[in-house]
């Protein structure tokens, strides 16, 4: 006898919509069409995967420079105040960021977007803004994964991810190992946190809940720790070859010294004079509200610098008037010394 309709299963019940689905991946596809040749086949429900031209002329020998990022609990405060735009340009911009630090271009971006219920509307912004944010980047969106969870995520919540494929001349990859003594570190200022700190940061707005509307600045609190993050490749890109441009280092989490001790070579010291950080108000109030100590804000953010250049003291000047050209605020914080592959401290941090 045939179970009564009431008793019986279908994936829909159990919350999952495949007509849904495929509504929203046509709406996608339209979305991530483009007119970049080295996208070989169109993003929808009847493409298994993408296909992107492998040819890389005027190289002589490419080199894929590959990473997979994701915008870290920013995200649970970026949906909860409806700044979907946002986070997916911190996303991106984070992503490329990382590889345009070794000297690569990024050509193509694959996304995951993991819900607990599929929001047709929300889930199209979200492809819309990704495929944007690539596109100010001169990359392309060619695709990626969304998968709608119930059971494991709660409906309204989102996970966001992305990984890109960059190029390199091989000659030309930028790894830290032409950086030496008597170098000079440069900061590129950031314009806040970017997407590093926010675990802390959401345990200070539970806790002292009307931070969010206190002045930092020209902004509120909370639309300072939800800018997005700065993208640097457009303003580095020129540089990428400069005779005096030896290492670079993205500020992400664990700060100046953890990521700039990446890229110095063995017998090299950087010594920063924290002094000649320009710190953001942000960064006060953080410290002051959380009671958070110097070492502790030194070892979560960024400081308010999002880029580390190390140069060639010839080189300073240059550097500085490109970047500045760009927009972007370049100044020297330190330099390079012999010692053990350790980044020092010296002097104290001067808070906005």
């Amino acid at each position: 006898m045939s179970p009564r309709p009431s008793r019986r299963l279908s994936y829909a019940a159990s919350g999952v919509n495949i007509a849904k689905a495929d509504k929203t991946k046509e709406a996608m596809a339209k979305t991530l069409k483009s007119t970049d040749k080295r996208v070989l086949n169109s993003v929808g429900s009847w493409a298994f995967a993408s296909l992107f031209d492998a040819r890389f002329p005027g190289y002589d020998h490419p080199v894929l420079v590959l990473k997979t990022e994701e915008p870290g609990s920013k995200q649970l405060l970026a949906f909860r105040h409806g700044r979907i735009e946002s986070i997916c340009q911190d996303m991106i911009n984070h992503l490329i960021n990382d590889i345009a630090v070794m000297g690569a271009t990024p050509m193509s971006v694959q996304d995951a977007v993991i819900c607990g219920k599929l929001e047709k509307d929300i889930v199209t912004r979200i492809v819309k803004a990704i495929a944007d944010a690539c596109r100010a980047q001169g990359c392309v969106l060619t695709g990626g994964e969304t998968s709608e969870q119930p059971g494991t995520l709660k409906p309204g919540t989102y996970v966001l991810t992305a990984s890109v494929v960059g190029i390199v001349e091989k000659a030309n990859v930028i790894d830290g190992s032409k950086i030496k003594p008597g170098d000079v570190v440069m900061a590129v200022a950031s314009n806040g946190l970017h997407t590093n700190g926010y675990s802390l940061v959401r345990a200070l707005l539970k806790k002292h809940p009307k931070l969010a509307k206190q002045k930092v600045g020209a902004r509120s609190f909370l639309d300072a720790i939800l800018l997005p993050h700065t993208s640097y490749f457009r303003a580095l890109e020129p540089l990428f070859t400069h005779p005096g441009l030896a290492g670079m280092a993205h500020i992400t989490g664990s700060g100046i010294r953890g990521n700039l001790e990446r890229v110095l070579p063995a017998k090299t010291d950087a010594v920063i004079d924290l002094h000649n950080l320009k710190t953001l108000p942000v960064f006060t109030a953080i410290r002051d509200a959380g009671h958070v100590s110097d070492a502790e804000m030194l070892r979560t953010y960024n400081m308010g610098v999002g880029l580390v250049i190390v140069a060639r003291p010839d080189a300073v000047d240059d550097i500085e008037t490109h970047l500045w050209s760009y927009g972007h605020h370049c100044y020297p914080i330190g330099r390079i010394v012999k010692g053990k592959r350790t980044v020092k401290f010296e002097g104290t941090v001067k808070w906005a």
